[in-house]
């Protein structure tokens, strides 16, 4: 079919709230905990999953939900890159700035920020929060004071904070980062003046216990939300709404098929999704348009996820053979280790234990124990046809 509509899915983005589908546990817990903090009170939640299974779109969901229905000031920072405490609190001050923007709170936000608003008219940008280095080591030690002067300036405006600290990657492993958490919680949680605050945190599951193995007592400040992977039935309602919003049709089988390689997680589903709008020709996704939209997201997804990090570090031409050797032939998603050995040379099966150990911690392959002893799964269904497909173009070329 012409293409005269965008696709509605956004591979590599926070799922729009109109295609939001599943998660109504987590949502609800979380607004409860942000509900929790209008009567003053201080909640703090590690928002965890593994990657791609959707944990900014949920946080970007409950910001939306909470700032509609509570009159909650909501601030969802991304702090990709992010390594010191100044930089993420410049980051957040100025999320709250451009936030403000155009809404009934702007002339309350600049009083806050006083001289330290930037006039920059750059790009559609017209305003940035600029502190010198000097205001912003006052304010990561004043971090309360100043929140709590905020809600103050904010009057009647919004109740709450819902602070949201997105991709904690640069910190996690940071003492600093994790002594100030503690030591935020601590001034809080002791302080006469309730400052009604939920921070979320949003990381992976290690980035937790990077924290905790540098301050233990976070241990128990952190409430827990973990994000599961999607049903199969979530899965189809989700590529049956997104279809329909742009009038088009899916098979049952070809529903099927999209929904099992997706695996449960957001990610691949718009992967999956996008790269099936893109071939079909009619309005209508059969199996076919499936089947090819599998491997044109198998291979879209190897390029962006596997290869930057998986053949970056497997650089001996021994390991590639045997990833190769193992996609080989099928799109099996377990394989045996006592299966693959036979198949290996003499130099290759001197390494092939370092392999899989070294697969295993790159999140491409997991023990599958309840398949038998020594049987290995790739983590999702799509890097196991990425690797198949990168096994076909090696075999092609070398012929």
């Amino acid at each position: 079919m012409p293409k005269d509509i965008d696709s509605p899915f956004t591979p590599g983005l926070p799922v729009a709230v109109e295609f939001f589908v599943g998660r109504m546990s987590e949502v609800t817990s979380l607004r409860n905990k942000v509900k929790k903090t209008l009567a003053g009170r201080l909640e703090i939640v590690f928002l965890y999953g593994e990657r791609g299974i959707g944990k900014s779109s949920l946080a970007s969901f409950v910001d939306y939900l909470c700032d509609r229905e509570l009159q909650v000031l909501g601030l969802h920072t991304f702090l990709g890159g992010v390594k010191t405490l100044e930089e993420m609190v410049r980051r957040i001050f100025d999320r709250l700035l451009k936030e403000s923007v155009d809404t009934s709170m702007y002339e309350r936000v600049k009083t806050f920020f006083g001289d330290n608003i930037h006039e920059l008219g750059l790009f559609g940008i017209s305003v940035e929060f600029g502190a010198p280095e000097k205001d912003l080591r006052r304010l990561v030690h004043d971090f309360a004071p100043a929140l709590r002067n905020l809600i103050e300036k904010l009057g009647d405006e919004k109740k709450g904070i819902l602070l949201i600290l997105d991709d904690i990657n640069g910190l996690a492993n940071s003492e600093e980062f994790a002594n100030w958490l503690k030591s935020l919680v601590d001034e809080i949680s002791t302080s006469r003046k309730p400052l009604p605050l939920c921070l979320i945190l949003v990381g992976l599951e290690e980035r937790r216990q990077a924290l905790i193995k540098l301050q233990p007592s976070l241990a128990r400040v952190f409430d827990l939300v973990e994000i599961r992977a999607w049903s199969d039935d979530e899965t189809r309602k989700f590529f049956g709404a997104a279809f329909s919003k742009v009038a088009m049709t899916i098979d049952a089988d070809a529903l099927q098929l999209l929904s099992r390689y997706a695996g449960g997680l957001p990610v691949l589903a718009h992967e999956l999704g996008d790269a099936a709008f893109n071939v079909d020709t009619d309005g209508r996704i059969d199996k076919n348009d499936a089947l090819e939209a599998v491997l044109t997201a198998a291979d879209i997804v190897g390029r962006k996820h596997l290869e930057p990090q998986v053949f970056s570090s497997i650089r001996s031409p021994s390991y590639r053979t045997i990833l190769r050797t193992i996609a080989s032939g099928s799109f099996s998603e377990t394989f045996s280790r006592a299966e693959v050995r036979n198949r290996l040379d003499k130099t290759e099966e001197k390494v092939f234990d370092n392999f899989l150990n070294k697969m295993v911690n790159l999140g491409v392959i997991a023990r599958a124990p309840e398949e038998g002893r020594g049987a290995y799964r790739f983590c999702t269904r799509l890097h196991n046809v990425y690797f198949w497909l990168e096994a076909e173009r090696a075999r092609k070329s070398h012929d």
